[in-house]
């Protein structure tokens, strides 16, 4: 377990690591996950609960009365509604972003999984999803979880980034090489 607390660092880390060992301990690893995914789906639907996460105006009994009342409506609770609010109490609200982040890696790292971040010009279908996640598997030799990203500059193609690891197979990035070689010649 020492060789997983290195994995992810600083005051998100602590809390991941904190969080992961509970759930570890607990049998609810699953289950954490998926509370997690939930506030995250939260967080990313609401910019107003971005604000209240991340401003420094708020006070903590504030966040803390605002965030619990937001978990109830969502139905999180357990470890994770614990969590939050612990973290709402503490003052460290703007770091969940980061400490569901680094709890991911800690259960990725737990599960024997690597984590691709993919960027697509239009969104994957699930036959492209599962034929990269099989591709990447017979590559690395393990399980791969795709974070995908839809970023409609790239054109066409995908950039895969696993590990130190980056594939760029975009047409923006084969665009520019283009141009650089014809500056070169020109």
């Amino acid at each position: 377990m020492a060789e997983d607390k290195t994995l992810v660092s600083g005051v998100a880390g602590r809390y991941a690591t904190a969080l992961f060992d509970l759930a570890l301990e607990s049998g609810a690893l699953d289950a954490v996950d998926a509370d997690l995914a939930r506030f995250s789906a939260l967080l990313s639907e609401s910019d107003d609960l971005v604000r209240l996460v991340q401003s420094p105006v708020f006070a903590a009994d504030e966040q803390l009365r605002a965030v619990s009342a937001i978990l109830a409506k969502a139905g999180i609770g357990g470890i994770v509604g614990n969590f939050v609010k612990v973290a709402a109490s503490n003052r460290r609200l703007f770091a969940v972003p980061g400490m569901i982040a680094g709890y991911r890696q800690l259960l990725a790292k737990h599960r024997g999984e690597v984590t691709a971040e993919v960027t697509s010009a239009e969104p994957l279908s699930d036959a492209q999803t599962a034929a990269l996640r099989d591709a990447l598997k017979a590559q690395i030799g393990k399980d791969v979880t795709l974070s995908s990203h839809v970023d409609p500059a790239l054109i066409g193609g995908l950039v895969v980034k696993v590990g130190s690891r980056m594939i760029d197979t975009s047409v923006r990035s084969k665009l520019n090489s283009l141009k650089i070689a014809m500056k070169e010649v020109g």
